[in-house]
This record gives C-alpha cells, sequence and structure tokens, in this order.
C-alpha cells in the first residue's frame, strides 16, 4: 500500500462520529491529522483536541504545527492503550467522563499501539477489531469525533482491511452484530483432556495458587470468574487448566448470554468493583472469550488471567 492517506469520515453527525486515516508514512499521517486538529479547535463548546499516537508521530505534529502545538494535547499512544481492548473501552470512558465538553463533545486523534499489544499476534489483533467495531455502539450517545490512524508500517494490510470494515463511510462498514458473530464463529481451543472440574467459581483461588499464581493474582482471578458466574449463571461445569500466569477457566452455563456488549458497557464510576459482573471480569484478565451454543443451548465463558 502506497504511503498517500485516505481518509474516510462517518456518515451521520450529531452523535459519535467514528472515522479512519490510513497511511504509510508521517508525513501522511500529518496530512491527515493537521485538518482533523483544526476542526476540533475550530468547534464551538469544545474543549482543544488531543493526538494520541506513537511519539515519532506526536514529534512530526509539534514540528508542524510549531507554536500552536500548545492548542492541541498530546498523549503517547503506550500510554493510553496499557492492556487490554476492554481496558481501552475503560480509559476512553474516563477520558470523556473527565474531559470532554457536553454530550461529550471532543476531538480525539487516536493511534492504536499495533506495535505492541494490540499486534503482537492474530488473536489479539482481533480482540482490537472487536473494540473498534463495538466503539460504534457504546460510544454513540457520546458527541465525540474520533480519527483512527492506521499505519500501514505496523499495522498491516490484513489488520487495516479488517478495520474498514468497523468505521462507517468506507464503504465496507459492517453493523458490530455481524462483525462479532463473525469474530465468535473462530473456534477456541480444545478443552485439555487434563482439565480439572472445579466445584465452585469460587475454587479457582485455591486451585491457581496451587499453580504457582501469587495470591493476591490468584484472589483477583477467583473474583473475576466469580463475577461472570454471577452474572450469567447458573453454571453447569467448570473446567480449569493451564500453568501460571496463563490459568485458564471455562463456565459452561444453562443459558445464552446472547448480547455483543457483555461486559464492554461501563458501569458509574472508575476502577473495576465487585457487583459489575462481566465488566469485571473483562478488564482483570488478559482474554475473555463467550461463545453461544445453537438455540436453546448455554453458552461457554472462557476465562484466562495471564
Amino acid at each position: 500500500m502506497s504511503s498517500s492517506t485516505s481518509v474516510h469520515p462517518a456518515a451521520a453527525q450529531g452523535q459519535f462520529d467514528h472515522r479512519m486515516a490510513v497511511f504509510g508514512s508521517d508525513d501522511a499521517f500529518v496530512a491527515a491529522a493537521l485538518p482533523f486538529l483544526a476542526e476540533g479547535l475550530a468547534a464551538a463548546g469544545e474543549p482543544p483536541p488531543v493526538a494520541i499516537a506513537a511519539p515519532a508521530r506526536l514529534a512530526a505534529l509539534r514540528d508542524t504545527l510549531g507554536g500552536d502545538a500548545k492548542e492541541v494535547g498530546f498523549i503517547d499512544h503506550t500510554d493510553w492503550y496499557t492492556g487490554t481492548a476492554a481496558n481501552a473501552v475503560a480509559q476512553g470512558a474516563g477520558y470523556l467522563a473527565a474531559h470532554a465538553g457536553p454530550g461529550g463533545r471532543i476531538h480525539l486523534l487516536m493511534e492504536p499501539d499495533w506495535a505492541g499489544r494490540a499486534g503482537r499476534s492474530a488473536r489479539e489483533s482481533a480482540e482490537w477489531i472487536r473494540y473498534e467495531s463495538l466503539a460504534n455502539l457504546l460510544f454513540a450517545p457520546f458527541a465525540t469525533t474520533a480519527l483512527c490512524a492506521y499505519d500501514t508500517r505496523t499495522a498491516g494490510p490484513a489488520v487495516v482491511d479488517a478495520a474498514r470494515r468497523t468505521h462507517p463511510g468506507t464503504g465496507v462498514y459492517e453493523q458490530p452484530p455481524v462483525l462479532v458473530r463473525e469474530l465468535d464463529a473462530v473456534p477456541l481451543a480444545p478443552v485439555p483432556r487434563a482439565a480439572e472440574r472445579l466445584p465452585a467459581p469460587e475454587a479457582v483461588d485455591a486451585w491457581s495458587a496451587g499453580l504457582g499464581l501469587p495470591a493476591a493474582d490468584a484472589a483477583l482471578f477467583a473474583r473475576a470468574v466469580v463475577e461472570a458466574a454471577a452474572a450469567h449463571g447458573p453454571v453447569i461445569e467448570i473446567l480449569a487448566w493451564g500453568e501460571a500466569p496463563a490459568c485458564l477457566v471455562e463456565l459452561r452455563l444453562c443459558r445464552a448470554v446472547a448480547d455483543p456488549l457483555a461486559g464492554f458497557v461501563p458501569p458509574p464510576g472508575g476502577a473495576p468493583e465487585p457487583g459489575q459482573g462481566l465488566w469485571f471480569t473483562r478488564q482483570v484478565c488478559a482474554y475473555v472469550d463467550v461463545r453461544d451454543g445453537a438455540p436453546g443451548d448455554g453458552a461457554k465463558i472462557r476465562v484466562q488471567y495471564g
């Protein structure tokens, strides 16, 4: 793909405006960023726009803006994207609550860290594509304008093509439930035959500690499993396997989960707290996979701590 810039505006205004820019050089990034930031600076009733990107891209922006750089916020994307895709939802919601104007009005230029966690495996990249898709539902109530920046040098063509399907106005946009069903059609690895059957979600504490997970982590992992079971039980069976820190537990449930946003909708407040169901689970665990069975069947929730 060339280093030229392509920018796709969202089709609708007055709600979450989710755009995408694709570039292959720092100059092309700046060319896409400048009009977006200028739009934010000119928007009535908004705080200054913010650029969240790789340090090299932020430096190029500052150099180009010169004295005008003081009017724009700059955040290293390694400080923003510090964990899982679910953590990024919490980060975004918290930032809007603390810094956005009325109704969530703010312009955010956002470059995921594809050289970091987001791009370290196909599995991880798929979770970030899920996040990009669900963002259209999660942030729909906000009048936020987001420009997601994709560097073809780090994201790669497969990721860029998938990301186009998560942004309105690209011509290939898919509604989130459609794309999420497609992601969930990828089968999970089979449960090992040696997996242990645990009597209750609370038993995850002693089980994972027995595998070498530190006591505080074992207790947190157990709480995460308890929260998932409490929100979506009754539980038919609990299977556990793995080696610390990558301990896995699968809950087999009586009923389907159905909601693609389960565990992604931020509750009021800041840090995750007990009683928040699958939101708590997603915030503290490396992976949470939800798979519904055939109509009339139950679901599986697979949780991996490390």
